[in-house]
């Protein structure tokens, strides 16, 4: 049975959620902890359940979704996962924390992991991730479905009652159309949506009230 952990990290309000089954492994997607406080939070949760975090997965590398990926390999030995069109948006992060935000980047920038595809299979205990692309509020952003759960993580691709801003570097409207066309809105209906900022939501709900879509 899945479990999952949301916290509510940094400035920004971003969604850091830890992932585990009945086996003790799980998975952090979006780890945006900013600052001993939060991390400290996530580590004492990890522990207190006896985690063992297998991966650290990114929606995408905007950097309010990276904030906390020195915690993560400083404690845990991890590195990011992302998609391969992500590393220019991850290289552009220190640049835009200071310059449109005001906020002193982390440096250097923890080397990513490995590149994920579109359809790819993740394992982590008795659990199966699928791998989507979903382009549009950046060229990598990523969503990850849990087919036998009916869960996905959407991160800024679909919210509750809205959808992922497209004005940033790299993103693009037609892109976001179409993901949500065709990978995001062809799900189920029961599919439970976790996003990557807000509450959680349902395909089918988005389906009838989303405005956006």
């Amino acid at each position: 049975m899945i479990q999952i952990r949301k916290f509510e990290v940094n400035p920004l309000g971003e969604n850091c959620y830890v992932v585990w089954d009945d086996s003790c492994e799980g998975i952090i997607i979006d780890c945006g902890a900013w600052g001993e406080q939060e991390e400290e939070q996530i580590a004492r949760f990890v522990a207190d359940n006896g985690i063992q975090l297998r991966y650290a997965l990114q929606t995408h590398m905007h950097f309010d979704h990276i904030l906390g990926l020195h915690f993560l390999r400083k404690t845990y030995g991890l590195s990011p996962y992302c998609h391969a069109s992500e590393q220019q948006v991850y290289d552009f992060a220190p640049t835009m924390m200071r310059d449109w935000f005001n906020m002193p980047p982390a440096d250097p920038l923890v080397p990513v992991g490995g590149y994920l595809t579109d359809g790819q299979e993740l394992t982590f205990g008795h659990t199966t991730l699928r791998v989507l692309h979903t382009p549009g509020h950046s060229p990598g952003s990523l969503s990850f479905y849990l087919p036998d759960d009916h869960l996905l993580f959407s991160g800024d691709t679909l919210f509750h009652g809205s959808v992922g801003r497209t004005d940033l570097p790299g993103g693009s409207m037609q892109q976001m159309t179409e993901s949500l066309r065709t990978k995001v809105l062809t799900l189920p209906s029961e599919v439970v949506v976790y996003p990557g900022h807000g509450p959680s939501t349902t395909i089918g709900d988005e389906r009838l009230y989303n405005p956006y879509l």
